[in-house]
């Protein structure tokens, strides 16, 4: 049976090293060295929370554009207040905020419903402004303030991009900060930059996006 050794002469001494002895520690300490390196999100997030599409909530101080296609002489533009209402005219005061565009549409619907020629209301945020922090291996990372309803690719965009010679796209985390904790999401941005279809990540207040490096084995 042979074995690798490499002798080396030091101080009058000659030294045998055997490599095979000592491949098996070097490695365990690497294992422990990448596992010690993993994170979590609390909860860990499954295959439910990876990759999914955040839905977009209205929060105050955004602006909306209420437009009554069957009805244009009840289109309105409405701030959302401090206290998540808005104004609306013939119904008064309306909750807006901590809903989807979508659930605000069903509720001027049936507020409307004597009056509406047509059963259709469409709710679009025109102004939304929100700081968000972009870090990691982008051109200029910092603070991003969105005007507007913004997805993470558009965040990093506003940071300048991805620094491709250092980006993982494929593991672009997004943290959310909530009452007692955090919450962690992965995101694949690679397939989005490929050109393929995938559900668009909208970003609340503060969360801050981390573009990690690519792993290199030296």
């Amino acid at each position: 049976m042979t074995k690798d050794f490499v002798v080396q002469k030091v101080a009058g001494w000659t030294w045998a090293i055997d490599f095979s002895k000592l491949l098996l520690p070097v490695l365990g300490v690497l294992m422990l060295a990448a596992a010690g390196c993993q994170t979590y999100s609390v909860p860990p997030p499954d295959d439910s929370t990876n990759n999914a599409a955040e839905v977009l909530v209205l929060r105050e101080s955004d602006v909306l554009k209420i437009s009554f296609p069957g009805n244009p002489n009840l289109n309105t533009t409405q701030p959302i207040r401090r206290d998540g209402m808005i104004s609306m005219p013939l119904v008064g005061e309306v909750k807006a905020a901590g809903k989807t565009p979508s659930e605000l549409e069903k509720d001027l619907v049936d507020l409307y419903s004597t009056q509406l020629l047509s059963k259709e209301v469409t709710v679009e945020v025109q102004n939304s402004s929100f700081p968000v922090y972009v870090s990691g291996a982008v051109l200029h990372p910092g603070k991003v303030t969105a005007d507007h309803p913004m997805t993470v690719l558009e965040a990093v965009m506003e940071a300048g991009g991805f620094d491709y010679t250092r980006a993982d796209l494929k593991n672009v985390q997004v943290v959310r900060r909530l009452q007692g904790g955090t919450q962690n999401y992965k995101l694949n941005l690679q397939r989005v930059m490929n050109g393929e279809p995938g559900d668009q990540f909208y970003l609340k207040a503060s969360d801050i996006i981390y573009v990690p490096e690519k792993f290199t084995w030296f």
